[in-house]
């Protein structure tokens, strides 16, 4: 999603009237907007203003709608001068909000609410580890060598646009020691994009050898980097 000018805005894994600028708008993926950037497709709900639950653009759209008539579907009732008129109930987008909508709108709300953190570029990564099988000669013999059985590292993560993300491990000193990129694509049970990477470097880790490196992934689309996730690299393999 391209950021896009939307004039002044009527003020929601995933978690929700005044105006706010059209910079503050715009949550689009096309920047880094902090840790409530949205995915590609997604726009903060804008609710309040301080509602950063990503939807689509139409659902924004009718959420600047239903916060611009507000007053016309409010009546003096059960619940005070803002109960809902017959047929409608309160939108509950945030703790407190009564804009009247109908049942439907609050149940896909509701839903939205419970999405919030999976439509968000939250750059998860983190460390598997694997190693490399002896290879098959073909002939009832395999070859093998010493550093078989050292584990290797393998960049995971998911929370990113799909399309590519760039990956690194550096050690403390700033140092690059290995980069590479792998598209984003949707895999059962992880939200948004997600990837898994075999970089080939050795796992160093073990008891009383501090981290010396870290791996960071960083998101093209938004802009957005990961968190640094510490490891041990540069051992020694004979």
């Amino acid at each position: 999603m391209k950021r896009t000018l939307l004039g002044l805005a009527a003020a929601t894994l995933a978690g929700l009237a005044v105006t706010v600028p059209a910079t503050a708008a715009s949550a689009s993926a096309g920047g880094d907007y902090g840790p409530d950037t949205c995915l590609e497709g997604y726009v903060w709900r804008e609710a309040r203003p301080a509602d950063h639950v990503c939807v689509t653009p139409g659902v924004r759209d009718r959420t600047r709608a239903e916060n611009a008539s507000a007053a016309a579907k409010w009546v003096s009732g059960a619940f005070g001068p803002h109960t809902c008129a017959t047929g409608y109930v309160w939108r509950e987008a945030f703790s407190g909000d009564d804009v009247c909508v109908t049942p439907a709108v609050r149940t896909q709300v509701r839903s939205d609410n419970t999405r919030a953190a999976d439509r968000k570029v939250s750059a998860r990564l983190w460390i598997n580890r694997y190693t490399v099988p002896p290879t098959d000669n073909g002939d009832g013999t395999s070859t093998t060598t010493s550093t078989d059985d050292i584990p290797r590292i393998k960049l995971s993560g998911d929370h990113y646009n799909f399309g590519q993300v760039k990956l690194y491990i550096r050690l403390n000193t700033g140092r690059t020691l290995w980069q590479g990129t792998v598209n984003a694509t949707a895999h059962s049970g992880f939200a948004g994009g997600s990837f898994g990477k075999k970089t080939g470097v050795f796992d160093c880790a073990a008891a009383g050898r501090p981290s010396n490196g870290y791996a960071q992934a960083y998101d093209v689309i938004s802009g957005r980097w990961s968190p640094r996730v510490p490891l041990r690299v540069g051992c020694a393999v004979l």
